[in-house]
């Protein structure tokens, strides 16, 4: 395949295969020095196997040291294998373009810092340090996403055609002559042009440093790799043909063929465990798979949740199985095994746990969270009709760690409610039952996941765009939170129960907060404010960060409360000096035309 010292590849899974539920590819790469007496590119490749594969995809990338520094080649190497290593160290959580941008920003920041403090490079002489361009690939599900920075360049080979997904950052200034306008190492930020494109099979990608697409057109490059024999020949090829045509750089290609990819449906996720059968209706007293059951928690018309104890360890847990009705639904039956998925990565005090035991292999289907005794808001809320002011600011900024936890990880609950939320004996606030939880890398690698977990509950606790049938978003949660905030101090809802029937934009905006102190007078008015700004109806009007949110409940905002006050309160003097000026003039217009008003 070319490989060298300046090129870095970790391939778990076979190249050239058809696979049925994951991605298949062929590679081939190739990079030659050329005409210069050091090859500063570096290029590699990472490609996992298995579970890894699904949720993270396949990963590519290529760099070129700047021909003024003489640490071209090693900041090269270190783009690469940086991306590589560390993106594959990211949360399967994330989505492909938060991975890599911070990835790649991260790493931006280490060889700047390195240049201005190790090397002490100036602003002057900062091209003479680790500075290089980057272009990376990643194939994730049936999409492929593009990071890049600098004159590499990505392109698409479908059929006869190559579609360049790139464009060089370079500043020309006449005469044949150009710079560099955007790398690595040279800001204490940089910027990422990102891109993201559906794959077919039989796309073949090609990624090249400047040395070949300069001197090679379009329909060359097509050519060669369609009649190499190999992705690794094609790279070669490719290579070869820039020296024949005069190329006086490095010369680096990597040529990446699809040969199958997964359906991109909810099942690629969690593979052969939709095909177990679903766990029965389960008894008190029953032992089931290393689980004796204790009693029915709960059921519904999606699920029921028992209470057991693993007769392993002893510990408590909750078990969730799919009801008759559902059972037969493969995407229902996967969401319910992704709830699971989502609870074994995340881990807060503020957020349900797996228990220890929960990767055990199975015989049925059903998702598994360690059992948490206490009360549920809602029933601690009956118990606590008029809760004082500290002890709801804590609740609400305990569910707020929660929330942010879950946002950390590009998740977002979607049916945050009291009902989801538990006290436990020691006072801690857990958020419970992720079955409507969307995930950003999720909805990837199997899009539409979401929507097989579409809020089931009780919907007046959801964000307006979700009625709207928009997507959740962090907003979308922080609105809850704001409800569940509106709820304890009152007992009712911000917008009372008109809002479950309000599906458009022009009935949600007919829509009146009621403000809290109407109703409980012992709200101030800045908490209230605080409030009905994370129930706005626009999402655009909320806070952006939970943060915001739990500090302006304990700490009074001057804007939201001028906001807030009546009309009356808030004209200045000379507004309301204007008003009676103007009610006088039309009083004496009215005297004037009709004597029969006269005073006297």
């Amino acid at each position: 395949m070319g490989l060298s010292r300046h090129s870095f590849l970790d391939v778990e899974a076979g190249f050239g295969r058809t696979m049925s539920k994951h991605i298949a590819i062929s590679l081939g790469q190739h990079s030659t020095s050329g005409t210069k007496p050091e090859n500063q590119d570096f290029h590699g490749a990472l490609v996992p196997k298995g579970e890894e594969l699904t949720a993270k995809g396949a990963a590519f990338a290529l760099a070129d040291g700047i021909s003024t520094s003489r640490l071209g080649a090693e900041a090269a190497e270190t783009a690469v294998k940086s991306f590589l290593n560390d993106y594959f160290s990211t949360s399967a959580a994330w989505s492909v373009r938060t991975s890599g941008e911070r990835v790649i920003a991260a790493t931006n920041g280490w060889m700047y810092s390195r240049n201005r403090r190790d090397i002490r490079i100036s602003e002057e002489t900062r091209e003479s340090g680790l500075v290089c361009t980057l272009s990376a690939l990643v194939i994730k599900s049936r999409s492929a996403h593009v990071f890049h920075i600098g004159d590499c360049q990505v392109a698409r080979i479908s059929g006869d055609d190559l579609e360049v997904l790139t464009e060089a950052h370079r500043i020309s200034i006449g005469s044949n002559q150009s710079y560099l306008a955007r790398a690595m190492g040279v800001g204490r930020q940089v910027d990422i042009d990102y891109r993201k494109v559906p794959v077919q099979v039989g796309d073949v990608f090609v990624m090249t440093s400047d040395g070949i697409h300069e001197v090679l057109d379009a329909g060359t490059i097509v050519r060669l790799v369609k009649d190499a024999a190999t992705p690794d020949k094609a790279a070669s090829a490719l290579c070869e043909a820039a020296l024949e045509r005069g190329a006086d750089d490095n010369l680096t290609a990597q040529v990446i063929r699809i040969d199958a990819l997964p359906a991109g449906e909810v099942g690629d996720l969690v593979g052969e465990q939709t095909a177990l059968p679903p766990a029965p209706p389960l008894e008190a007293g029953r032992s089931f798979e290393g689980y004796r059951i204790l009693r029915v928690l709960y059921s519904g018309a999606r699920s029921r949740v028992y209470l057991a104890r693993d007769e392993e360890t002893g510990e408590r847990v909750t078990i969730k199985t799919p009801t008759t009705e559902t059972a037969t639904d493969k995407r229902q039956v996967a969401a319910l095994m992704l709830e699971e998925w989502a609870i074994r990565r995340t881990a807060h005090q503020n957020l349900v746990s797996a228990p220890s035991g929960s990767g055990r292999t199975r015989g049925h289907v059903y998702a598994v969270s360690r059992y948490v005794e206490g009360q549920s808001l809602d029933e601690w809320l009956a118990d606590n009709p008029e809760p004082e002011l500290p002890v709801v600011r804590d609740i609400v900024r305990q569910i707020a760690s929660g929330l942010l936890a879950l946002h950390r990880k590009e998740m977002v609950h979607r049916d945050l409610r009291p009902h989801n939320v538990m006290l436990d004996t020691d006072g801690t606030v857990k958020i419970i039952d992720f079955g409507s939880v969307v995930v950003a890398g999720l909805e990837e690698t199997a899009p539409g996941t979401a929507g097989e977990a579409a809020c089931a509950g009780t919907v007046q606790f959801a964000a307006p765009e979700v009625y709207r049938g928009e997507e959740a978003s962090a907003q979308s949660d922080i609105y809850s939170l704001g409800a569940i905030a509106y709820h304890l101090l009152t007992g009712e809802l911000p917008y009372g129960p008109r809002i479950a029937n309000a599906t458009t934009w022009a009935e949600q905006k007919k829509l009146r907060y009621r403000p809290i102190t109407e109703i409980n007078e012992r709200v101030p008015r800045w908490m209230d404010a605080a409030i009905a700004k994370a129930c706005a109806i626009d999402p655009a009007n909320r806070y952006s960060e939970l943060s915001e949110f739990t500090y302006d409940l304990s700490h009074p905002n001057s804007a939201l409360v001028t906001d807030m006050r009546p009309l009356i309160e808030r004209g200045t003097t000379r507004h309301w000096r204007i008003a009676a000026i103007m009610l006088a003039i039309a009083l004496a217009i009215s005297i004037l035309t009709r004597p029969d008003l006269g005073l006297f």
